[in-house]
């Protein structure tokens, strides 16, 4: 399957960028929620690996790479980008351990908020990254009085996230489709292995079905948005739309689980969604470069 994207407008690149970030981001909500059943069986490192086992496997079948004809810089960028996957999942989870998910949520946008602001050009553009991130932190209900290596292993998430955020755009451009993103789940797979391999025999039917249909969602579909939107915009883009995780994990929670949303996070879901329409908004006024096909 061939989609062509040449003949968009750099605002209509941006605006199918959002809408893929937004519908990956409710995957990714909705498959954790899966997926949390599982964690108090393997523990989340190891559902976190076995998803990645089970979304790698799907998308090398789909996407059956051409190993021979990938340069030394494809597969240098493909094991940066799988890197960066397992040690989001590794640190963020080990921060988890330490610090409110307030916080740790916070600190992790970290990463995608200085990608987002080192390519940003102009007063305006550098000021919305930083409006987002207080939207971000409203919705999060940052605490204070934090764990000092937790707030440390929130850090190296927000590394993590960033590098994750700017090797989507360098394996989009040198691979053809998603051939790139599956050697990369693949990649990160392999790292999460001590976890989740030892785990495999406490899983049961029941068990294996969640994680299933949560490595579909919250990794595969999710992984694929994340791929998509930045070759339709840019790691800058991305990196402030990324912002809608912690808002449309307040709004599943709510939704879902019942939680109640506080009138602030109400506000700062509302500054997201602001300042993610101002930036898709303004990418209109620049020329991109045309991502060109994608062919999964």
């Amino acid at each position: 399957m061939v989609i062509v994207f040449h003949n968009l407008s750099s605002r209509s690149r941006a605006l199918t960028g959002a809408a893929c970030v937004i519908i990956g981001s409710i995957s990714i909500q909705i498959s954790s929620v899966l997926a949390s059943g599982v964690f108090a069986v393997a523990g989340p490192l190891a559902t976190s690996g076995l998803r990645l086992w089970l979304a790698a496997f799907l998308l090398l079948a789909i996407a059956r790479p051409r190993i021979r004809r990938l340069d030394s810089r494809a597969w240098s960028g493909i094991l940066l980008y799988g890197a960066a996957m397992a040690a989001m999942n590794v640190l963020l989870y080990s921060a988890l351990e330490r610090i409110p998910l307030g916080l740790a949520v916070t600190l992790e946008f970290l990463g995608p908020l200085a990608v987002a602001s080192l390519g940003a050009k102009g007063l305006i553009d550098r000021c919305l990254p930083v409006l987002t991130l207080a939207g971000v932190a409203a919705v999060a209900g940052v605490q204070t009085d934090p764990d000092g290596l937790g707030v440390l292993f929130g850090l190296g998430a927000a590394v993590a996230f960033g590098t994750y955020t700017l090797m989507a755009g360098r394996v989009g451009q040198d691979s053809a489709g998603i051939q790139g993103l599956a050697l990369s789940v693949g990649v990160a797979a392999l790292l999460l292995s001590p976890f989740s391999l030892p785990a495999v025999p406490k899983l049961d039917t029941a068990d294996w079905v969640a994680v299933l249909i949560s490595a579909l969602l919250g990794v595969a579909l999710a992984y694929t948005l994340d791929f998509l939107a930045t070759k339709l915009t840019s790691p800058r883009v991305v990196g402030t739309l990324f912002a809608v995780d912690p808002a449309a994990a307040a709004v599943v929670g709510a939704l879902a689980l019942g939680q109640e949303l506080p009138v602030s996070a109400v506000a700062g879901i509302g500054l997201v969604i602001a300042s993610g329409a101002a930036i898709i908004w303004r990418s209109g006024r620049t020329s991109t470069t045309p991502p060109g096909d994608v062919q999964p």
